[in-house]
């Protein structure tokens, strides 16, 4: 009855969602979940769809679900990003490393799929994904640039978008990286908030407790509201019409 574990990666219009499952008769149960959403508690406010998020989104599912099994200090992973492709090796003795096999739904597998660097940050993060360099970005004709790759993981393409649009267009810079302004961001300072990020993400990977909500605090749309007493009913009719009359 040992299940075998899904690394599920969804994307959806602002968000992308990294999800570890295993199956039962009656159904999928989730076993831990991240999403980009989350980023901004570790210092990436902007850009939560990019390449390097999702190696981000990726990398905090990893390191959330091993904390969960009590394998993030067995297991730490790649602590410093290279680019290079690595596979998690078990010790000689003692647990073995978590492997989970990667599920992307109906995406397509193109070289340089966003897709692939959730992959990539779970397998840095320190779980068992069997995988090879084939579709990573900087993967081309038969040879793979782990250069190209790192670059990707932080952020540098974006910089170098950055730089040539606030060169040839800044108008169209102030609209398109309105966002990155807003918090401060330039095209040097990438690589720094995404080190920092995975630094983050590796000291405190728990997800934001749930604040439970007072009785007095929820609302109940669909709840029938409590009837008027008869004197309330006389009282409302009443106002009615001494409003009338005013007018």
């Amino acid at each position: 009855n040992t299940p075998k574990y899904r690394l599920i990666v969804r994307l959806t219009n602002k968000d992308f969602v990294a999800q570890i499952v295993y199956s039962r008769i009656i159904g999928d149960f989730v076993m831990c979940s991240a999403y980009s959403h989350e980023l901004p508690r570790y210092g990436v406010p902007v850009g939560l769809t990019n390449y390097a998020a999702c190696y981000c989104t990726g990398l905090l599912l990893a390191r959330r679900v091993l904390s969960q099994l009590h394998l993030a200090t067995r297991y730490p992973g790649v602590t410093e990003v290279n680019g290079r492709v690595s596979q998690v090796e078990a010790l000689p003795s003692g647990a073995r490393p978590f492997r989970a096999f990667l599920d992307i739904g109906l995406h397509r597998t193109t070289t340089g799929a966003r897709i692939f660097a959730v992959m990539k940050g779970a397998s840095d993060g320190g779980m068992d994904v069997p995988h090879n360099e084939k579709r990573f970005v900087g993967f081309k004709k038969g040879k793979f640039n782990p250069k190209v790759l790192r670059e990707h993981l932080f952020g540098q393409h974006v910089a170098q978008y950055m730089r040539i649009l606030q060169d040839e267009d800044p108008e169209k810079y102030q609209i398109q990286f309105s966002r990155f302004i807003k918090n401060n961001l330039t095209a040097d300072g990438l690589e720094q908030m995404y080190t920092q990020a995975h630094a983050a993400i590796r000291a405190n990977p728990a997800p934001k407790e749930k604040r439970t909500r007072p009785e007095e605090e929820k609302h109940y749309p669909n709840r029938c509201k409590k009837p008027l007493s008869n004197s309330q009913r006389k009282a409302r009719i009443a106002q009615k019409i001494a409003s009338m009359q005013s007018e």
